[in-house]
């Protein structure tokens, strides 16, 4: 199992070169930061932020998780796509979402929240054709590009990793996913979230296997049980701007070193190659050190190899 540790939202992005540097050296597999324009609270830019984590880290690998891809022209997120991927020495891995959690990001972008999906169905198809190299000619309901070709580009693509919950984001990790990448799912609706996916891409004209299972958890991890549990059920509600006492026992990981191992344990029996670690509660710091060093060696110790 990949184990990727998330920058906190709300925490210092001056912080990030430090936190990346963390992360490899305490043998998380990749880095990530999440984004939005505008949301509940301060957040990073995922592009901008990874370009800090990788020219602070040598090895490990960055994902965006997520990258609000309908804000963003296609064409101008292929270019920070490639940028990013050879300026990190094809390191960074690009996580998608569509977002609408918060419509004002929408609204001040000058996108309508009910398009955010073709943009993005639309942007994967341009990312997929420029990221490929050559000259790209493309007429699309959103973008245009005449006879253009896209340099520097990386000598492989990024792997894509779709987020999301519902039946369109599923169809879109069919098509264009390496990894499909749920969150504030159970262990079950993992594994049938990955497996409507993958028979969704066998439809596609892709092999099944190729499409791997991840899972995104808000996280805190304790040695009081019950004080994790309060911390990150107050974190995430703060977040979203609702209450999640009535959710946490089915979609947030939380407790004793023991516990989350063996939660993480049902997510990699349902499927869970790869899982995004988010610190959610107030002492995000101690929790990172926690779970480096009392669930990660427990994770490997299960045989559960790293893809």
């Amino acid at each position: 199992m990949r184990v990727g540790l998330m920058f906190p939202p709300g925490a210092d992005p001056r912080e990030i070169p430090a936190a990346a540097r963390r992360a490899e050296e305490a043998g998380f597999d990749f880095f990530c930061c999440g984004e939005h324009v505008f949301f509940h609270g301060p957040i990073t830019n995922a592009f901008v932020g990874l370009a800090a984590a990788a020219g602070a880290t040598e090895r490990i690998s960055l994902l965006s998780a997520l990258t609000i891809l309908p804000v963003y022209p296609a064409a101008l997120a292929a270019k920070l796509v490639a940028t990013l991927a050879v300026v990190s020495r094809g390191r960074f891995e690009l996580g998608v979402g569509v977002g609408g959690e918060h419509p004002p990001e929408f609204e001040a972008v000058g996108v309508p929240l009910a398009e955010r999906g073709r943009r993005a169905d639309e942007a994967l198809e341009v990312l997929e054709r420029l990221l490929a190299g050559g000259r790209v000619t493309f007429c699309g309901e959103f973008t245009t590009i005449e006879d253009q070709e896209l340099q520097p580009v990386p000598d492989r693509r990024p792997p894509v990793w779709v987020g999301g919950r519902r039946r369109a984001a599923m169809r879109r990790a069919a098509r264009y996913g390496d990894v499909w990448l749920p969150y504030l799912v159970t262990p079950q609706r993992l594994a049938d979230s990955l497996k409507q996916v993958q028979e969704l891409a066998g439809e596609n004209g892709r092999r099944p296997e190729d499409v791997r299972g991840g899972v995104y958890l808000w996280s805190s991890v304790d040695t009081d049980g019950d004080r994790a549990r309060r911390e990150v059920v107050s974190s995430v509600s703060q977040l979203y701007s609702q209450d999640f006492e009535g959710y946490a026992d089915r979609y947030l990981l939380f407790g004793t070193p023991a516990r989350v191992r063996e939660r993480l344990a049902e997510y990699a029996e349902a499927g869970a190659e790869s899982v995004v670690f988010a610190p959610a509660c107030a002492e995000a710091d101690r929790a990172i050190d926690l779970f480096a060093t009392e669930v990660l060696p427990g994770i490997r110790e299960r045989g559960v190899t790293r893809v």
